[in-house]
């Protein structure tokens, strides 16, 4: 069986609110699509399997297009988990777009509770419109206790804004992902009385499922040749027209159904730490140089939480990391921390200072853009 996909423009979230309400009911399926989002290679289809709910659209880290096929069964059990890892329900600020999981994560938890978001305006984030979208939240009828959900860049700003950075800390939890989370951005939080929690997860996994490097609910991690394994309710079906796709990224292991991320990373003790995707490696003097590790390094110098660290091409040690970032630094500077906790082959080439860092609508870091910025012959 069968059942119709609508797709809905996202310039005004809450007409994606009561599309997800309608598909979580069992109605029609959601694709939200923002009004400037690439199209993909192929047209989305007009109809989806009955178990789909929600299709997401996303690049992926290869900028290969796909849709994520979800099930309300699948949503809804994120949402419960996740009220139970934060300590219950409550009402929501939305400050994400709603074409992308933790946007679309962030509606599908007020549903699930009953209460309103209250909702930041797209286009640039400024930190006087959240604390607007607080002051909103407050007024409104609901649950008392108080969720958001940001990336750090979303985090830098609020906090750099005493208005805003007073309203975060009246929040039970913050929830932070979409990208690592810079440990001083991190202490800066703490340190102003918000309750951070970090997240990690994919549109594949009905957003985040890890939250400070533990996996809450029935959620299982393991590490599988190096790679990151997730296994639990949240998990997507696949990849709607995709079956190949799917069989490579979804695989069946000891009675249980696998999602495999493409990330590096450990889990000891239960807990579970990224290190980067796998493929984000650059062999420099014929070492092996992991992008990830070094941009986590450059992002706890100060000023630099926004920092990105990508790839440029050598003539004579193959590749090197350059680090592009927004806010001048030395290069020595960076070169000598860098160095000292990874070796002098993971140093940093260069420093590139942009006036500023080019981001997609997630607010994540358009790595492409940043890529040509860094090797402009690439």
């Amino acid at each position: 069986m069968t059942r119709r996909l609508v797709t809905t423009a996202t310039s005004d979230p809450m007409v994606v609110l009561r599309g997800l309400e309608v598909a979580l009911a069992g109605g029609d399926a959601l694709l939200p699509v923002a009004d400037d989002a690439p199209a993909l290679p192929t047209p989305a289809p007009s109809h989806v399997e009955q178990r789909v709910a929600l299709v997401v659209e996303t690049s992926g880290s290869t900028g290969t297009g796909k849709r994520v096929a979800l099930s309300a069964d699948a949503l809804l059990a994120g949402a419960a988990a996740a009220d139970a890892a934060l300590g219950g329900p409550g009402g929501w600020v939305l400050a994400l777009p709603t074409h992308y999981i933790a946007g679309l994560n962030v509606l599908t938890r007020s549903i699930a509770a009953g209460t309103a978001p209250s909702i930041v305006p797209g286009g640039h984030f400024e930190a006087a419109a959240f604390a607007d979208a607080v002051d909103r939240l407050d007024a409104g009828p609901g649950a008392p206790r108080r969720y958001t959900s940001l990336v750090p860049v979303q985090l830098a700003r609020i906090l750099d804004d005493a208005r805003a950075r007073a309203a975060l800390a009246r929040f039970d939890a913050v929830l932070v992902g979409g990208q690592a989370t810079p440990a001083p951005l991190r202490q800066r939080a703490l340190d102003a009385g918000v309750r951070v929690v970090t997240t990690y997860g994919a549109s594949e996994t009905s957003g985040g499922c890890v939250y400070d490097g533990m996996p809450f609910g029935t959620v299982r991690a393991e590490v599988v040749a190096g790679e990151l394994h997730l296994a639990g309710p949240m998990l997507a079906e696949g990849y709607v027209g995709d079956p190949e796709r799917t069989a490579a990224a979804f695989t069946d292991r000891d009675g249980l159904r696998w999602y495999r991320t493409g990330d590096a990373a450990t889990v000891e003790h239960g807990t579970v730490r990224v290190l980067g995707r796998l493929d984000d490696v650059v062999i420099s003097g014929g070492e092996k140089v992991p992008l990830g590790g070094v941009e986590r390094l450059v992002r706890e110098l100060p000023g630099q939480e926004g920092a990105v660290v990508t790839r440029r091409a050598s003539g004579e040690w193959g590749e090197v990391p350059v680090v592009v970032t927004d806010h001048a630094v030395g290069l020595t500077t960076v070169r000598d921390h860098v160095g000292a906790a990874l070796g002098r082959a993971a140093r940093p080439a260069a420093v590139v200072v942009v006036d500023r860092m080019p981001m997609l609508p997630s607010g994540k870091p358009d790595r492409r853009t940043i890529r040509a910025l860094a090797d402009p012959d690439a």
